[in-house]
């Protein structure tokens, strides 16, 4: 028998029988009874916008899926550009596929002159670099006007290509301004994730070699990182996408909504917790003040989805042991062990279903890596690219509403206007 829910009209007397299909019911057949009457949901926590086959999110059962494979597996086994041909394409590729892909890939690093010397260039010295991706990426736009032709295949797939290949690009090239360093360009001879930590970090030599666990950790980070449902910057991607806006406009309103401590700032706000803790002496006192509520947030702990463990926190926990063997132990790793240790064997935060997500290890091993904390949302923005296209793709495929929200009016009754000397 098919699953369905009864709902009645108390003011007519009428009901009416609607369908659960796919863990949701359909607002189109409740506006049937009842016309005009709208869902109120602050956060669109409760409101399924659409439907969606790219990510599967259990958040009680902490299960996290790319196309139907386990986060574990593919963080285990796979690379980020793998990850993001199986966002984008709903298949991992085969070995003749993935050479194209990464060729394709590799021949689109490089951004047009116009843009790193007259434009990002053209910022304060001290302009924060998720700003500088923001607008660069939004001024990409300007450079490929065929990105407008958003339902021809082949233009749409270039348009895809080059953001995946450029994010890296931009994202170090805003780095190096920020701190007065001179820009690197891309060196494709090198893989995707080597290819970013030489435009980060290479000075003088001939050619910079990353040590390669760091290399894999950050693959590991980015395919982590490259997807998690409709979170706010996903939401924003579809919602601008809707208006069938160009891609590059549409993944900078993305960027933006990441560019939010809410959402891109968590791992940075973990760094800040723990060196405000400063010492292991510090660590009781300090969850003390939170259970008290006296004291601050504690950070990177639970999460608007997870109601049990994150499943990229234990993944991310490794890497965190395999990137402190070669850049020595972060000095507040000690802090956030002990953090951990009581706050999981704690009642007041398992109760509550408190339990470490990955924004809680992953800001460690970035400033172990050296990244400074303003780079954090950007290294966030680099991977989500992939998984924000993905959903602008599949949008576009479904030939999608443009997103048209409704409100509930709570202002003033019609009144009359009155000359300014009477009011």
């Amino acid at each position: 028998m098919a699953e369905s829910i009864t709902i009645t009209d108390n003011r007519t007397g009428q009901s009416l029988e609607i369908p659960l299909e796919n863990g949701g019911v359909s607002a189109a057949d409740f506006s049937k009874l009842l016309p005009g009457v709208w869902f109120y949901d602050p956060g669109l926590t409760a409101t399924a916008a659409c439907e969606s086959a790219v990510t599967y999110l259990d958040g009680d059962a902490g299960i996290l899926r790319y196309r139907g494979y386990p986060i574990e597996q593919l963080a285990e086994d796979s690379t980020f550009l793998e990850v993001a041909y199986l966002l984008l394409n709903g298949e991992l590729p085969t070995s003749d596929e993935y050479e194209v892909w990464e060729r394709e890939i590799t021949l689109h690093t490089f951004i047009h002159e116009n843009v790193r010397k007259r434009f990002l260039e053209g910022f304060h010295y001290d302009a924060h670099p998720m700003g500088m991706l923001v607008s660069a990426v939004a001024a990409l736009s300007t450079f490929y006007l065929d990105a407008k032709d958003i339902f021809d295949p082949e233009s749409r797939d270039k348009q895809i290509i080059r953001l995946i290949a450029k994010m890296p690009t931009l994202a170090a090239a805003a780095h190096r301004f920020s701190v007065g360093m001179p820009f690197v360009y891309p060196d494709n001879s090198l893989p995707f994730t080597s290819n970013f930590l030489s435009m980060m970090w290479k000075i003088a030599e001939p050619r910079f070699e990353a040590d390669p666990v760091l290399t894999r950790a950050l693959d590991v980070l980015f395919i982590l990182h490259a997807d998690h449902e409709q979170n706010c910057s996903t939401t924003a991607m579809r919602v601008v996408g809707s208006s069938h806006a160009d891609p590059y406009s549409a993944t900078a309103a993305a960027a933006a909504a990441l560019y939010g401590p809410r959402h891109g700032g968590a791992n940075e706000a973990v760094i800040r917790m723990l060196t405000e803790i400063g010492s292991l002496d510090n660590v009781e006192p300090f969850i003390a003040s939170v259970k008290s509520g006296a004291g601050g947030r504690l950070q990177g702990f639970g999460h608007r989805v997870y109601k049990s463990y994150d499943p990229r926190a234990k993944i991310i926990k490794k890497t965190a042991d395999d990137v402190f063997a070669v850049t020595g132990k972060n000095p507040l790793l000690d802090i956030a062990l002990k953090l951990e240790e009581i706050a999981l064997s704690d009642e007041y935060f398992t109760s509550r279903k408190l339990y470490p997500n990955v924004d809680f290890y992953s800001g460690l091993i970035y400033q172990a890596m050296g990244f400074p904390l303003e780079m954090f949302p950007v290294l966030f923005a680099i991977p989500r690219t992939a998984g924000w296209l993905a959903h602008w793709q599949e949008m576009l495929n479904q030939d999608s509403k443009i997103a048209r929200p409704r409100q509930l009016y709570i202002g003033a009754e019609e009144r009359n206007y009155l000359p300014m000397g009477e009011r």
